[in-house]
């Protein structure tokens, strides 16, 4: 599997939160992971970050965040340039949807856990 450095949006220390779990597994399939969250704290030996650090060569943006929390992202996702952005389910948002698209971006509305797990990420 190619390397796609992700960024995990809404990553959250706690164990039974499905972001928690994205960076298990990203970590898991060796792939480099940056954690984003609101408080800062560690996943398993990956620093939890807040607010909107600077960051390169991301890949994939993967949303934990529901649609109206996203918002303030926007901008700073697109910054980013990923190649893509996962929604993952409950982070479905029809507006930054069609803002990837127009900047060139692939919105996918999928499961990081069970893309890593069949193969798809």
């Amino acid at each position: 599997m190619m390397e796609k450095k992700t960024l995990v949006l809404g990553a959250s220390d706690n164990p039974e939160r499905y972001s928690y779990l994205a960076v298990q597994k990203l970590k898991k399939f060796q792939q480099p992971v940056v954690a984003l969250g609101i408080k800062e704290s560690v996943i398993e030996g990956t620093p939890i970050l807040t607010g909107k650090p600077e960051l390169n060569d991301i890949h994939t943006v993967t949303v934990y965040l529901n649609a109206q929390r996203q918002q303030q992202y926007y901008d700073y996702i697109l910054s980013l340039h990923p190649k893509r952005i996962i929604f993952n389910p409950g982070a479905e948002n029809e507006e930054l949807y069609h803002l990837a698209k127009s900047n060139g971006i692939e919105p996918v509305e999928a499961c990081t856990l069970v893309m890593l797990s069949t193969g798809q990420f």
